[in-house]
């Protein structure tokens, strides 16, 4: 019997209860209507962002006599171009982490553009403003896209309807992947399943709308279809996935490979045969050199700007509570050696004990230190400076001469305590501490300590692997935001 509709998916309901497909010519205006609003919106927050980053270069370029009317108003014009050129008004994808490379390369573009009608009208004294104004549109740009896609999340417009096909299992996971990151731009609205018992039904985070028998008539259902690629084949008798019949405009064959890359993959021609070139870019030659460089250059001039408020919020603990301000924590750094973290202290300084009593009186809390290893309500904290210190991250901020001193990174996975790191299977252990531990990762600015063990180790992962500088970019950029909104933190 076919599978049918249902919250979780119950095979017992009869087939003929299926939702049934829109008309095509709905489909293609409901589709028209939200693809408007998007476009709109990205193409509102980008003039938006142009005339801000236009009126922030008039500011700091006054000594330079620089009028907006000659050379900014006609790089205002070329911003929406640019930007359509360079894809960024696509309503699904690409990735945030390809759209903030694809910015850049708009924002140097318009700058070198700039550049060159300076030059031509004979303005040399102008030439810092392309710079200014090509650095302040990728910034600005960036935020005000990110505050753009929020409202459209919030407003159920941003995020292509998408199907998945394949077993529930493979496809549950993805779908709660595509739930739990919605920046991505696909938006699971439910399976089909390529099992016609039904099994694995009850543990799908979207309903399960159909057998592969449905599949042309329920892949109308949506923009994307996605279709796991180890059920391309039959196997164990199942029927086996035919693209043929998928109705949709835009089809994805997605294979879950734990551990390997997943962004700039290379394609390559094998006599026939469809090759994926795999490149770990953080073991290349001179990758961890140069990401060494970047940090001395950004962490040196920041510990100086920073000494005087780490000096006052030290000041602060004092007064909380006697005792060293600052202390040294014991966490796991590369190659698995010891590293002792830096920090201001925010707890009292018998916080081991006031931990272990708290855990044994309180059978929930010892449940959720199991699963965290970090207490909603934690009684160790410092009242008022340790909470405010927790929740803004700034009891971080001594971990800048750790970075100078060369035992961490500005990005990477977090140094964990080795408590922490044990809870971890042996082999994400090794890979974990072949790179240096960081002030701030991918864990930090998306899950935080909202994240359990398996979404530590699969942001984690996921880092290692795909490492880029426009990653670490990316993940330097959405710090400023996760710690000003304290999202996650405890």
């Amino acid at each position: 019997m076919p599978l049918a509709v249902s919250p979780v998916a119950s095979p017992e309901l009869s087939a003929t209860r299926l939702p049934p497909v829109p008309r095509t010519a709905r489909r293609v205006v409901a589709w028209s209507r939200r693809r408007v609003a998007v476009i709109a919106s990205l193409v509102t927050g980008d003039l938006l962002a142009a005339g801000l980053a236009l009126g922030l270069t008039a500011q700091l370029t006054p000594a330079m006599s620089w009028d907006a009317g000659d050379a900014g108003w006609a790089a205002l014009a070329c911003v929406v171009p640019l930007h359509a050129l360079f894809g960024l008004y696509g309503c699904w994808g690409p990735c945030p982490i390809d759209r903030l490379r694809l910015r850049a390369q708009a924002a140097l573009m318009l700058a070198v553009m700039t550049a060159l009608a300076l030059a031509v009208w004979q303005a040399p004294d102008k030439l810092l403003v392309p710079a200014l104004l090509g650095g302040a549109l990728f910034v600005i740009g960036y935020y005000m896209e990110g505050l753009v896609r929020l409202l459209l999340v919030r407003a159920g417009l941003w995020g292509a309807p998408t199907l998945l096909v394949g077993s529930p299992e493979i496809c549950g996971t993805m779908a709660k992947r595509l739930l739990r990151d919605p920046k991505l731009g696909l938006r699971p609205i439910g399976l089909i399943s390529s099992r016609p018992d039904g099994d694995g039904a009850e543990n799908a985070p979207v309903p399960i709308l159909g057998g592969l028998a449905d599949l042309a008539r329920l892949s109308g259902l949506a923009e994307v279809v996605i279709v796991a690629v180890a059920d391309l084949a039959p196997v164990d008798g199942r029927a086996a996935i035919s693209l043929s019949d998928v109705r949709a405009p835009h089809v994805v064959v997605s294979e879950n490979v734990g551990g390997l890359p997943n962004i700039g993959l290379h394609t390559r021609n094998l006599g026939g045969a469809l090759g994926l070139e795999v490149r770990f870019d953080l073991f290349r030659p001179g990758h961890l050199a140069i990401k060494r460089w970047i940090d001395l250059a950004v962490t040196v001039p920041l510990l100086v700007l920073a000494t005087p408020l780490i000096l006052v919020l030290a000041f602060a603990v004092k007064i909380a509570d006697p005792g060293h301000a600052f202390y040294r924590q014991r966490r796991v750094g590369r190659d698995g050696r010891e590293l002792k973290v830096l920090k201001l202290r925010t707890m009292y300084a018998d916080a081991d004990t006031r931990l272990q009593e708290h855990l044994a009186r309180d059978p929930a809390a010892q449940a959720e230190w199991e699963r965290f290893f970090k207490l909603k309500d934690d009684p160790r904290i410092l009242p008022v400076i340790g909470h405010f210190l927790r929740r803004s991250s700034l009891d971080e901020l001594p971990q800048l001469w750790n970075i100078v001193c060369g035992g961490m990174s500005l990005v990477g996975p977090r140094p964990f305590p080795e408590y922490h790191m044990a809870s971890f299977d042996p082999g994400f252990q090794s890979v974990r501490v072949s790179v240096p531990p960081g002030l701030t990762g991918l864990w930090q600015v998306s899950s935080r300590s909202g994240g359990d063990l398996e979404v530590q180790q699969e942001e984690d992962l996921f880092y290692i692997r795909n490492w880029s500088l426009w990653l670490d970019i990316y993940i330097l950029l959405e710090t400023f935001p996760a710690v000003l909104t304290s999202r996650g933190a405890r």
